[in-house]
């Protein structure tokens, strides 16, 4: 993580307390930081439970639908 300081990620508890489990939520805090707009698995729990959060939790093929409905 030489590019994303530790200190501005969210880590582990806020989003462990959400059912998060730790090394799932250190990815989430990266692509918080990083101002994604989307965070890309195909872990149904995980995307359920990244609701609320600033970046949007999708699937790989509902990802490019959403894409394609843009353009």
């Amino acid at each position: 993580m030489s590019e994303v300081e530790t200190h501005n990620l969210r880590l582990d508890r806020p989003l462990e307390q959400q059912g998060i489990k730790a090394i799932d939520a250190l990815h989430v805090a990266c692509a918080e930081a990083s101002q994604s707009d989307y965070f890309i698995t195909c872990d149904k729990r995980l995307i359920n439970r990244c609701q609320g959060l600033t970046l949007k939790a999708i699937n790989p093929t509902d990802f490019i639908f959403e894409i394609e409905d843009d353009n």
